[in-house]
Formats: structure tokens, C-alpha cells, sequence
């Protein structure tokens, strides 16, 4: 059985726990405390000596980390991840989208709201990222207004990967309401029989 060492509250982690439910796979969750330094002891760096959730322990006893390579690893051979070669490198694209243009502006200022209570020092910052934030909207909305999902009919891992965070955007005081494909887009995702929310 699989074994997932991660922050319940964290996208990336998330993206772990959905997929593993929408492939109906049995796992174990061990949950790793990030405020406490929990990714930086001894025992965690065994299994990513990069020190950050999640963590996907195979059953040989090996280790996965970077959530979009555990998203390939576990999609493999699925209707998750297209065996075409374009939309398999569509998919890349959105999941380099998310991790390069998305999810440093989205994520980050969730981070500072949501898990530092947004402190003063940090609200220059804050701010800014909402502009990064926002242009990363845009550029889904684009697509998701010719779409359904991010590549093209079929929900796949590039869905996965940018609805972790998209989907608690509000919790970095993100308004998606310019944003009506995007909110269609979430609703949709939502709506697979197998979908598992984030807490619970």
C-alpha cells in the first residue's frame, strides 16, 4: 500500500490524496507538520533530502517527491494522462504552468493569509502577488473558455495540478468572479464521482 506523508492543508499534497481517490487506490496518510519543522529532521530527509511535502512512499520502500512527478508516476497507464503524445505534452505544459506561473503567486499568498495570518512585514509582498495571481486566471480562463477541462474533453492530471490551489484561492483573497469558465471549470472537476475534498 502506498504511503503519503503530507500537510492535509497543502495543495501539493492535495493533488496526491485527490488523484489517489480518483483512481480508486488505497493508501496511508502519515501527516507532516510544516510550521513545526517536521520536513526538516533527520527522518524526513531520508525520504526528500529537498525537506518539502508531499512524499509518496512506494511499496518497495522507495520514495516520490515533487507533486506533479507523483501525479505522472501514479496517472500512468490511466485515463488521467493521455497515451497521445501532443496532449501528453499539453498536459507538461499546464503542470510547468502551475508549478512556474501559478502556484508561486496563488499558493504563496494563501500561505501568507491563511497559514501566517497575513503579517505586516509581509503585505508589500502580499500584494504583489495578487498581480502574478491574477494573470495566471487569466491565461486559464482563456483556455477554459474553449475547453471544458485544460486539455481539451478528457479531465486529466493538468486538472489535478491546477485545481489544488485554484480551488482555495479565496483563502489568499483571490475574487474569481471576472472568472466565470474558471469557476465552471471547478464545479466540473467537483463533480467526478470519485472527488474527495481537500479536509475530510
Amino acid at each position: 500500500m502506498y504511503k503519503v506523508y503530507g500537510d492535509y492543508q497543502s495543495g501539493n499534497c492535495y493533488k496526491v490524496k485527490l488523484m489517489l481517490h480518483l483512481l480508486d487506490k488505497p493508501y496511508e496518510w502519515h501527516p507532516v507538520d510544516i510550521l513545526k519543522g517536521e520536513t526538516e529532521s533527520p527522518e524526513f530527509l531520508k525520504m526528500n533530502p529537498n525537506g518539502k511535502v508531499p512524499v509518496l512512499e512506494l511499496e518497495d520502500g522507495t520514495y516520490l517527491w515533487e507533486s506533479n512527478a507523483i501525479l505522472n508516476f501514479l496517472a500512468d497507464g490511466s485515463e488521467f494522462l493521455p497515451s497521445n503524445p501532443r496532449l501528453r505534452t499539453q498536459v507538461l505544459q499546464w503542470q510547468f504552468f502551475e508549478q512556474y506561473s501559478h502556484e508561486p503567486y496563488i499558493a504563496v499568498a494563501r500561505f501568507i493569509k491563511h497559514y501566517l495570518g497575513l503579517p505586516q512585514e509581509r503585505q508589500d509582498e502580499y500584494r504583489m502577488l495578487h498581480k502574478g495571481g491574477y494573470k495566471a486566471l487569466r491565461v486559464m480562463e482563456k483556455q477554459l473558455q474553449m475547453t471544458p477541462y485544460l486539455v481539451g474533453d478528457q479531465y486529466s492530471i493538468a486538472d489535478v495540478a491546477l485545481y489544488a490551489y485554484t480551488h482555495v484561492a479565496h483563502e489568499g483573497e483571490f475574487d474569481l468572479g471576472e472568472y466565470p469558465a474558471v469557476q465552471e471549470w471547478l464545479k466540473r472537476v467537483a463533480s467526478h464521482p470519485r472527488h474527495v475534498t481537500m479536509i475530510g
